[in-house]
């Protein structure tokens, strides 16, 4: 067991002992945001065959080489070719053929006139300027060849992912399973947020938080209960959360009071822990540990902390278990739009609002920064990570930092 590492340290411990969860085939109506357990390869052209991107005429475009408002062509119209109709008239010297929208290119034909370009009559069509070989026509395969790459195993299938596999045919991807993450609830001061809240009793705000983040994340939060300060009870919740789900989360109990139990708690389920501590600000209490592949994340009680803890540490880890090829969250610079005037001995995460007015990648931080603060993460989008042995910052210093 490690104590008290960095949080990239202690990122990569957890990461290193969690399994990836099995895969599905799922209905591609289920499927935005999921995570692609294959590369998407295209079985088919898209589109599959030459069309025309507008209402007009197709012809030959060696007919209109003289075409000028003062020498016009005239060309004999053969059909009418309507989307999802098929052409049944070859194209040759001296005639056309009136297309619409979508509707594949007939034989001998090299390019397309917009309507609003031509005059036409019911039996002819009249140009007025000579056309190039290709001239408004989408060609099979412009859109995706097949064969072509979609997009990588590991990748969210995204909407353009979605329209792309639907545009394939392909209505039952292959994809990893929604990952199932238990939340547990701890602290014989904490209170359901429907309940009266007693004298002494505050309402249990990380429930609800962390449930938000799993959703966000395309996960399937479990809410596995709230127990007080009690071993036996923790334990007990962990063993069911274990049975039932892919990882646990939990809240409070994992600092070093008398009533800090998780850690004791997390071994008597059978778990091996990892590290316990975080060298961050906020989220330093925490305990981490895995049985069987599977994670256990001990959490400080306090929301900021909880918070901030989950997105450095726990959720790299959740993503690797459902599949994602990228993990660890992009590392991006930010500008601190306003000061920050407390020294950091240690690493620090500040929490904020990305801000792009002025063309450059600005963070906006809230007036306070507290572990307890809930408040102050309403509207976050970004995190920014101080290093340890900062002092005061200005406004305008360039941190690192990701989204969150």
């Amino acid at each position: 067991m490690k104590d008290c590492p960095n949080y990239v340290t202690a990122r990569d411990i957890l990461m290193a002992r969690v399994c990836t969860v099995g895969t599905e085939r799922a209905p591609l109506d289920s499927c935005f945001m999921r995570v692609l357990a294959k590369d998407l390869i295209a079985p088919e052209d898209v589109p599959p065959f030459d069309r025309s991107p507008y209402d007009g005429y197709a012809f030959r475009s060696e007919d209109t080489l003289t075409a000028s408002p003062d020498t016009p062509v005239t060309l004999r119209l053969l059909e009418e070719i309507p989307a999802g109709a098929v052409p049944t008239k070859t194209v040759t010297a001296g005639t056309a053929v009136k297309i619409l929208t979508g509707a594949p290119i007939p034989e001998g034909a090299d390019a397309v006139r917009m309507k609003e370009k031509t005059v036409f009559t019911d039996e002819t069509v009249t140009l007025f300027a000579p056309a190039k070989t290709g001239e408004n026509i989408i060609y099979a395969g412009e859109d995706m060849k097949k064969g072509g790459l979609i997009a990588h195993r590991g990748s969210r299938i995204d909407t353009g992912t979605l329209g792309t596999l639907a545009a394939q045919g392909d209505t039952l991807p292959e994809v990893y399973r929604a990952l199932r993450v238990g939340i547990i609830s701890t602290g014989s001061e904490v209170t359901e947020a429907d309940a009266p809240a007693a004298p002494g009793m505050i309402r249990n705000a990380n429930r609800h938080t962390l449930t938000a983040a799993l959703l966000k994340e395309g996960m399937v939060p479990e809410y596995l209960g709230l127990t007080r300060d009690d071993r036996d009870a923790i334990a007990g919740l962990i063993r069911e959360g274990l049975r039932r789900c892919d990882a646990v989360l939990l809240t409070g109990g994992v600092s070093v009071g008398d009533y800090d139990l998780t850690p004791a708690a997390m071994e008597d389920a059978g778990c091996e822990i990892l590290f316990r501590g975080a060298a961050i600000k906020p989220g330093m209490a925490c305990a981490y540990g895995v049985l069987d592949g599977k994670p256990v994340c001990g959490l400080s009680g306090n929301p900021a902390s909880s918070l901030t803890n989950f997105y450095l540490i726990a959720l790299p880890a959740l993503r690797a278990m459902a599949g994602l090829n990228e993990p660890v969250p992009r590392e991006i610079t930010l500008t601190l739009r306003n000061e920050f005037r407390k020294k950091s001995p240690n690493t620090r995460l500040l929490r904020g609002r990305l801000d792009l007015s002025d063309g450059t990648v600005g963070m906006i931080l809230p007036k306070d920064q507290g572990n307890v603060v809930l408040s102050s993460t309403v509207g976050c989008d970004v995190m920014a990570v101080v290093p340890a042995g900062s002092g005061p910052l200005m406004a305008g210093t360039k941190l690192k930092g990701f989204m969150i």
